[in-house]
């Protein structure tokens, strides 16, 4: 797996729908950067991180994939 198709962090779904996202940046000095990011359903941006997971049902865990580069 190339440093570009590496995941960058894990996705849970509590069972009340509520994604919550560990990620972790890299730099190529070997910063380190490490976030939690909630997102309840109501939240404006709880629907594209699902889709970006490929789907993602409460109680599961997933590794999260990098964004495509734009």
């Amino acid at each position: 797996m190339s440093d570009e198709d590496r995941p960058i962090g894990n996705a849970t779904m509590t069972e009340d729908g509520t994604l919550v996202l560990d990620l972790v940046a890299e730099g190529a000095r070997g910063e380190r950067g490490i976030a939690r990011l909630v997102y309840p359903e109501s939240h404006p941006e709880h629907a594209e991180w699902v889709a970006h997971l490929g789907g993602i049902q409460p109680g599961e865990q997933k590794l999260v994939p990098p964004w495509p580069d734009a």
